[in-house]
């Protein structure tokens, strides 16, 4: 077991000496967010956290992000093993590391990574492959590899959650879950890397490949949206339309790359009609849905051209939804796609796009609109249910 050296804490990785001296090999206690039961509270309360096995990681967050798939959790739309700790979009700095761990040392820097990369099973070995095999978002077990926890309350286990569980000061994660990143990378903004600004960025320039001189709309104007609509800009599209109900995301829509932006309520017809009038009866070159409604995922396929148009499913619907649509939608030409992730390999793809993010390429800034004390948590929550936020990010 190695822990983080006095001399890495002294250049910058928060750590005080006292706990870069004592606390590899040991179990720490800590405060963490649990969640005991679908619809219930998250309540912040002290847990201990085991020493990382072999192939595990030991992390102490600094700052992490609330993410809607977080509230998914919490209200029970998702499968989730109950008690456990949300949280699946972070920053971190390794705490210690288990036997046989090489990809990371004591002090690196890094982002637990809710969408594993073995390099192992065949979605890694295949090169536009990235649902990794040890994801823990279908197994649902809430547990490491070996299935067990590392977490515990009152000496009863707590599940883990999307192989992160970040809403806690100390996480243990598999190698196969951290990126190592820039040190100089400033935490309460690249956390949003861990999942929003990637899963939209990556879903207009990984998946969609949105192409130079193209139309793009997209549906849903939260934190995620924004970021495709960025990642549309970067790629090159020339118009942009974005979609939301409330006009009050509009404004910032715009400033990070939207040339226009219409809402739903305006209209006595079907959004996906107002945008093929937008178009000269055309529709757009790629659609995105960015908030898990099934019937707008309907929407947006519709309103990209009936040919050569591409739709790219971004938002998580909730688990047990359904659909019905006329196979006329696609047997016309039409490409449907989902994303996970934005379609990026995490391991190689993440610090990559943290690079980016410290070269000056793209800004983050407009998306985080509040920064929070971890004990605020639940404050936090309750500006994303209310809508008063894009992504606020709470600091350990």
């Amino acid at each position: 077991m190695q822990a983080a050296s006095t001399e890495t804490s002294q250049k910058g990785c928060f750590f005080a000496k006292r706990t870069i001296m004592s606390t590899a090999g040991k179990v720490i206690k800590c405060k963490a967010a649990i969640v005991f039961e679908a619809k219930g509270p998250l309540k912040v309360v002290e847990i201990e956290v085991a020493p990382p096995k072999a192939h595990e990681v030991r992390v102490k967050i600094l700052a992490t992000g609330i993410c809607r798939t977080d509230d998914h959790a919490l209200n029970g739309t998702i499968q989730v093993r109950y008690p456990t700790i949300p949280g699946h979009e972070a920053v971190g700095v390794v705490e210690s590391i288990g036997e046989g761990v090489t990809c990371v040392k004591p002090g690196d820097k890094i982002i637990p990574l809710c969408l594993p990369q073995c390099g192992k099973c065949r979605p890694c070995k295949k090169p536009e492959g990235n649902l990794c095999e040890q994801t823990d978002f279908f197994k649902n077990t809430g547990l490491m590899y070996d299935g067990t926890s590392r977490f515990s309350y009152k000496g009863k286990p707590i599940h883990h959650f999307a192989n992160t569980s970040t809403f806690t000061e100390y996480t243990v994660v598999h190698e196969d879950s951290v990126a190592k990143i820039d040190p100089a990378a400033p935490p309460e903004k690249v956390c949003l890397m861990g999942c929003g600004f990637s899963t939209g960025y990556g879903a207009a320039t990984k998946t969609a490949k949105v192409t130079p001189g193209s139309s793009c709309a997209v549906f849903g104007l939260g934190g995620v949206g924004l970021a495709v609509i960025m990642g549309c800009k970067a790629a090159g599209a020339s118009r942009i339309i974005g979609i939301n109900r409330s006009k009050g995301k509009f404004a910032k829509a715009k400033e990070v790359g939207a040339t226009e932006c219409v809402s739903p309520l305006d209209f006595k017809k079907p959004i996906h009609e107002v945008l093929l009038d937008m178009t000269d009866g055309e529709g757009v070159d790629y659609s995105f849905e960015v908030v898990g409604s099934t019937e707008t995922m309907i929407s947006a396929l519709a309103s990209c051209n009936l040919n050569y148009g591409t739709s790219v499913v971004v938002g998580a619907p909730p688990s047990a939804s359904e659909m019905t649509l006329s196979p006329t939608l696609i047997f016309t030409g039409r490409t449907w796609k989902g994303s996970v992730f934005g379609g990026l390999r995490s391991k190689h793809d993440i610090p990559e796009l943290v690079s980016e993010f410290m070269a000056k390429k793209f800004n983050l800034d407009p998306l985080i609109t509040h920064v929070l004390p971890f004990d605020q948590i639940n404050e936090g929550f309750e500006l994303l249910r209310n809508g008063k936020c894009i992504r606020t990010v709470l600091k350990m």
